[in-house]
């Protein structure tokens, strides 16, 4: 009964980011963003121990991975945070499960509130073997490789799209509706946290509708970069990346875990 709830900062309610920008554009909105995903962070884990969790480790995903609010966490939390590390370093077999809060939906779709994968001012998308694929499905797979699976997705409706996309069955709580890269029609961020706790409770409780997420082995990944030198930058002989065109670029993978 040991799970991580994988917070990021995009996907929690009222948060849009600066006009014509991203979310780190905007300081009052980033401080914004990071209270409630720290309020929504604490509600799934409230929801996991009172479905019997013995351990709750909150990873702060966002940019270099210092923005919760960490003491106004539930304090029966664990916490992981920093960069430079595998991702989900964190996590084992052990696990019975992986939440996701505040995510957000993959670069290339239409209407998702600060939709992007890994940096928006640097991939226009990424492919794992000739699937788009963001965040979601890139950290369920690394999940999805030590045999947890992902149980309960919060954010807008258009990650959630995702989500179900990837995982059929999995738990959700629609944040927000999303009109453009900075417009959504958002619940309130009061509101929200009781809709999150319950549904991440109900998830604990019957987790055997989703099984661990995988991308057939070996995975081709090819990424399209937003500027030229970034693809060259990418294709130096140290790095092992092939070129497909001037802006893309593409390697083999034995696991998902060997990008990282």
């Amino acid at each position: 009964m040991k799970y991580v709830i994988a917070v990021d900062c995009e996907g929690p309610a009222c948060v849009v980011g600066a006009p014509g920008g991203t979310l780190n554009d905007a300081p009052a909105q980033y401080e914004f963003a990071r209270r409630q995903a720290t309020a929504e962070a604490s509600a799934a884990a409230r929801g996991l121990f009172a479905a019997g969790a013995t351990q709750v480790v909150v990873w702060d995903t966002h940019g270099g991975g210092v923005n919760l609010v960490y003491d106004e966490l539930d304090e029966r939390c664990d916490i992981f945070n920093g960069v430079h590390g595998p991702r989900l370093a964190m996590l084992d077999a052990t696990y019975a499960g992986l939440l996701f809060v505040g995510y957000h939906a993959r670069d290339n779709t239409v209407a998702a509130p600060l939709a992007h994968t890994f940096s928006s001012a640097t991939y226009q998308w990424i492919k794992l073997n000739g699937r788009e694929v963001g965040e979601i499905a890139i950290d369920a797979a690394v999940a999805g490789a030590h045999g947890v699976p992902v149980l309960f997705m919060a954010s807008d409706d258009k990650a959630v799209a995702e989500a179900n996309e990837f995982f059929p069955g999995i738990t959700t709580v629609t944040t927000k509706v999303g009109y453009s890269w900075n417009a959504a029609l958002s619940k309130h961020p009061r509101r929200v946290l009781a809709e999150i706790e319950a549904a991440a409770q109900a998830a604990a409780r019957n987790p055997g509708g989703v099984k661990p997420f995988a991308f057939t082995a070996p995975l081709e990944l090819e990424i399209r970069h937003k500027r030229i030198d970034t693809a060259d930058e990418a294709c130096l002989p140290r790095h092992g990346w092939q070129r497909v065109d001037a802006y893309t670029v593409k390697r083999t993978l034995r696991s998902v875990t060997d990008w990282f």
